[in-house]
């Protein structure tokens, strides 16, 4: 048996209807399958959230050299989520959050989608998001690396793209919980064009997505790599955490080795999937709204997330396609090549390569 209150009935009913409306208000929008994941897998206790943000939130005087310019409830719970609520792991997340952006005011000068820079690397696929998400509910990313015109595009320019996408899809707390997948298409990205993926630009990127960015990437997965692509990984890895290495995958043109990990069912047809050819607008009309042109400068002073959010379903659908300028994969949807003796090595993490 329980312990029993000595409060007087009236009053237990209406701490239990705050406490509710507490928990609610904090995990509004999550199915409750998603609520027991979120238990399950990192921590989550309803009845401590609350406390849990409030001791996040305690730190911050620990750090007068940053600018907290963002310290509410809803914004500290998906940086506890990213870290699987150890609250001083939330914090050093949170912290470095600001403090990229701080080390780089240029990056986030005019942060929204009409920025020009902004706005001509949406345009050109950077990054494509799937409507879909995957069966654990995660969002799938695109970005095929060939259609990178870098007399048209600065990298600096597409990571900023990506990190908007990425600020406007973490308001989501499904996202939060479920996370991301991120495949990159390889295929006819030329060596001169690797050439431009310096050590610094490359540094800069892990460090805006993997070290001050509160989004849980479940893979991410390499597909029709050249050998080039294999050596700017030695680049890279002192950047990169084991949690990180261990989830980057290379599958070649094994496409099966793909599928084993994100089902054909959510994946379009240049991946070997059953859904028709990623359309390159429609993230970039999701964003820039109903009056995107690719032709015409958009015309809006500002960008609001939570527009994005409740509109983007329709816009979608409302929008006329728009053909993809991309490279093909080697491997045609209902072709795939099966994995024989000695391709292993593609399914493996980077980290096999050591």
């Amino acid at each position: 048996m329980g312990p029993v209150s000595l409060l007087p009935k009236y009053q237990q009913l209406s701490t239990w209807k705050g406490d509710l409306a507490k928990m609610t208000h904090l995990q509004a929008g999550l199915s409750p399958e998603t609520i027991e994941k979120a238990r399950l897998e990192l921590n989550e206790n309803p009845d401590v959230l609350h406390q849990d943000i409030q001791q996040v939130r305690d730190m911050i005087i620990t750090r007068p050299d940053i600018g907290f310019l963002r310290t509410d409830d809803a914004f500290i719970l998906r940086f506890l989520r990213a870290r699987k609520f150890h609250q001083a792991d939330a914090f050093r997340l949170l912290a470095q959050y600001f403090q990229y952006r701080q080390l780089h005011l240029d990056m986030f000068k005019n942060f929204k989608a009409d920025d020009p820079g902004i706005k001509r690397a949406l345009i050109d696929g950077f990054p494509g998001v799937l409507e879909s998400r995957d069966h654990y509910g995660r969002k799938i990313l695109l970005l095929f690396a060939a259609n990178w015109d870098q007399s048209r595009n600065s990298f600096t320019d597409i990571l900023r793209a990506i990190l908007l996408s990425l600020e406007v899809l973490i308001e989501d707390p499904e996202l939060q919980i479920n996370g991301f997948i991120l495949i990159i298409d390889w295929s006819n990205f030329s060596f001169k064009q690797a050439s431009k993926l310096t050590p610094s630009i490359l540094k800069l990127a892990i460090e805006g997505l993997q070290d001050s960015f509160p989004a849980r990437f479940g893979g991410v997965h390499f597909v029709n790599q050249p050998w080039y692509i294999h050596a700017l990984y030695t680049l890279i890895k002192p950047f990169l955490k084991d949690k990180t290495r261990k989830r980057i995958f290379l599958h070649g043109n094994n496409l099966n080795s793909l599928h084993q990990l994100i089902h054909p069912e959510f994946l379009p047809s240049e991946f070997g999937g059953t859904l028709p050819p990623y359309d390159m607008g429609t993230w970039a009309r999701t964003l820039l709204g109903p009056d995107y042109s690719d032709e015409n400068d958009y015309t809006h002073t500002s960008y609001n997330a939570m527009h994005v959010k409740h509109t983007s379903s329709n816009l979608e659908r409302e929008c006329s396609p728009k053909p993809m300028k991309r490279s093909q994969s080697v491997v045609e949807a209902g072709t795939l090549k099966h994995e024989e003796k000695g391709e292993n090595e593609n399914t493996q993490p980077l980290l096999a390569l050591d």
